[in-house]
């Protein structure tokens, strides 16, 4: 699953990043962040896969359109 603009805007503000912050955590540039979240580029899968891993290594789980929509929340986590 490909994450979403508005998802990378949910997961930044879950994990309270902006939008330098995601991108030195990619080890991507802040305009190809600015870029995607606001919707004048789609970046290429590798880049929009090093952001995933970002956001899944700070503990955010992006949830799949399963019958109520695209969505993130933090990973549970066992005791």
């Amino acid at each position: 699953m490909s994450i979403t603009a508005a998802q990378c805007r949910a997961a930044r503000g879950l994990v309270g990043w902006t939008q330098q912050q995601l991108a030195e955590a990619a080890g991507i540039g802040t305009v190809a962040v600015h870029q995607f979240e606001a919707g004048t580029s789609q970046p290429r899968r590798a880049t929009l896969d090093v952001v995933r891993r970002a956001f899944e290594t700070a503990g955010v789980e992006f949830i799949d359109p399963n019958g109520g929509g695209v969505g993130v929340r933090f990973r549970h986590r066992h005791s």
